[in-house]
C-alpha cells in the first residue's frame, strides 16, 4: 500500500502529520507534507481522510481489486466524497455524510 502527497496541493496545515500512527509523514523544507518511504505506508488512510485539500493519494492496487486506481477525499461540510480514479481516467465517487454515518 502506498500513498503520494501532491506537493503543488498541500498546503502545509500538518493533519496528516499529526494523525499517521506510523509518525511517517513530516514536514520538508517548505513545510509540506512529505513521506520519505511510502512502501511503509500501513494504508490506515487516516492522512487521505484528514487532507483538507485532497491533496494526498492512496494507491489501489491489484491485490484490493484496485488495479491502480487512485482514492482522494474532498470534504463539503458534514459530507465527505471519496474520489477514485480508474485507471482509464472514469472518476467514481462514494459520498458519506459524517452526521448519519454511525447512526443504527
Amino acid at each position: 500500500m502506498s500513498i503520494r502527497i501532491k506537493q503543488d496541493t498541500c498546503i502545509g496545515c500538518r493533519q496528516c502529520i499529526d494523525v499517521c500512527p506510523g509518525s511517517l509523514i513530516i514536514p520538508n523544507a517548505q513545510g509540506k507534507a512529505n513521506m520519505q518511504y511510502p512502501k511503509d505506508c500501513w494504508g490506515c488512510m487516516s492522512c487521505v481522510k484528514e487532507c483538507p485539500v485532497g491533496a494526498i493519494d492512496f494507491y489501489l492496487g491489484a491485490d484490493m481489486g484496485g488495479r491502480g486506481s487512485t482514492m482522494h477525499t474532498v470534504k463539503d461540510g458534514r459530507f465527505i466524497h471519496w474520489r477514485i480514479q480508474l485507471p482509464t481516467g472514469e472518476i467514481k465517487e462514494i459520498t458519506v455524510d459524517t452526521q448519519e454515518a454511525n447512526a443504527y
